[in-house]
């Protein structure tokens, strides 16, 4: 099994202790593609702990995600290319005379895939129209077991994969 896959809780409470210090860390991150800095605000961090603003990730999706965190920029400073372009429409959250609502925004996505560290990663920026591109995600690269049709991550040694 991949060195991404979830083990305990133990472990999983350190990865996300150390993720959350790291990304409290971190400034904005020049990305050649765009030719501007991209936010890492509260948003993506957000993201990679839930689904929705009321439903938690699995803690076996959290952890991967959390573990392959540290990537997130180096991926970003080395783009040039992207990979992907995803547009749409979604309910979005703004503050609009001092309280919360939801309104109809364009929205992209952008997909940064790289190998780093012998591990393959996919990186994804949004942009909601008017606003400023941040990041949303970090992905690992999986495969599925044919035996039991479950998500396997790896790591890229094929040798322990």
């Amino acid at each position: 099994m991949g060195k991404f896959n979830f083990k305990n809780q133990e472990d999983f409470k350190k990865i996300k202790a150390e993720a959350e210090t790291f990304y409290a860390t971190l400034q904005d991150v020049f990305c050649p593609y765009f030719q501007e800095k991209i936010a890492f605000n509260v948003k993506g961090l957000k993201h990679l702990k839930f689904k929705s603003d009321r439903q938690a990730r699995p803690s076996k999706d959290q952890y991967a995600r959390l573990k392959l965190l540290r990537l997130a920029p180096e991926v970003l400073k080395k783009s040039y290319t992207v990979q992907g372009v995803w547009e749409t429409k979604k309910f979005e959250a703004q503050k609009t005379n001092n309280r919360w609502e939801h309104m109809l925004k364009e929205v992209k996505f952008y997909e940064f895939i790289a190998v780093l560290d012998n591990v393959r990663v996919k990186v994804i920026i949004k942009e909601v129209h008017g606003g400023q591109k941040h990041f949303w995600s970090v992905i690992p690269f999986w495969g599925i077991d044919k035996i039991t049709s479950k998500r396997i991550l790896y790591s890229g040694d094929p040798e322990q994969d």
